[in-house]
């Protein structure tokens, strides 16, 4: 790459289901951050990159701020702003069917005095009516946003717009992945996301936050089929009872549905086989912080 590349790191950040996840899937033209109904599905940064032209954008997906109260919380905050600590640009987005929140408005007033350039996302403009947006920028132009866009991350819309300004601000200086490269997320970590995707839509609120999904194997066949073991952690016996079903018949059917995906994502026949085990600690074991990259805090 020549003196004249840019490369931009762009942080995304938000409440919880504001859209920040669909936005990047959007963004780099590919599925690599699951979504779900449920509120901090997002545990860990998510890497995308779009390569655009001369310019590389390279988008951190992060967990939904919120008031932490457990250890995997805290751990989740952190790594928020340590992604807006890392990047150059940093998204806000606002999800406009909420509003301007007490909480929302209290964090803008805090980046927007930083250094760093805010750009802020009024994301879901479909849903509302044009005055609510009108007002709500409004309100925001008055905070010291100098920077707005009117978004709907799901349709599209203003996307192309947004793409455009990130590119013409985005530093100077060499691409920081290959051309062909979307994400850094290895296949053990995407696969077990891709699952724990599958329970949260399957069984919406008849299971708990409370789970997560590990990768035991991931072994590829000279036939390019794909074998993946993972174990499906939860914290009580009864959660276990929901994720199974009667007969088997629950889980059978989440497999079904994750070796779809999976086989999707991979490009290639997925044999998959899930299994569920209780541990009622697994929220408190360094390793799995370690694995997802995020720190281990304290308490």
């Amino acid at each position: 790459m020549t003196s004249e590349t840019r490369c931009g790191f762009i942080s995304i950040l938000g409440l919880p289901n504001a859209g920040k996840s669909t936005l990047i899937n959007q963004l780099v033209g590919a599925k690599i951050s699951i979504v779900t109904h449920k509120p901090q599905t997002t545990r860990f940064r998510i890497l995308g990159i779009r390569n655009v032209d001369d310019t590389q954008l390279i988008f951190i997906d992060t967990p939904g701020i919120f008031s932490p109260k457990k250890r995997l919380d805290h751990a989740m905050l952190a790594s928020v702003w340590k992604a807006y600590d890392d990047t150059d640009l940093t998204l806000f987005m606002v999800d406009v069917q909420k509003g301007l929140s007490p909480f929302v408005l209290e964090l803008i007033e805090k980046l927007v005095k930083k250094p760093k350039q805010l750009i802020v996302l009024l994301n879901k403009i479909d849903l509302v009516k044009k005055e609510v947006l009108l007002e709500m920028s409004q309100t925001l132009s008055e905070m010291g946003c100098e920077t707005i866009f009117m978004i709907s991350a799901i349709a599209g819309s203003g996307l192309s717009e947004l793409l455009t300004y990130l590119e013409n601000h985005s530093p100077f200086g060499p691409w920081h992945y290959p051309k062909d490269q979307q994400t850094d997320l290895n296949e053990r970590i995407w696969a077990a996301e891709i699952t724990r995707e599958t329970l949260f839509l399957k069984l919406h609120e008849e299971l708990p936050y409370g789970l997560t999904v590990e990768t035991t194997s991931f072994e590829r066949f000279d036939d390019g089929s794909l074998k993946i073991d993972q174990t499906i952690y939860v914290e009580r016996v009864s959660h276990r009872a929901i994720i199974l079903g009667a007969k088997g018949a629950q889980i059978k059917e989440i497999g079904m549905l994750s070796r779809k995906e999976l086989g999707l994502l991979f490009g290639c026949p997925v044999h998959l086989f899930l299994h569920v085990k209780v541990d009622e600690k697994w929220q408190e074991k360094r390793s799995y912080y370690q694995e997802l990259g995020l720190d281990f805090p304290k308490s």
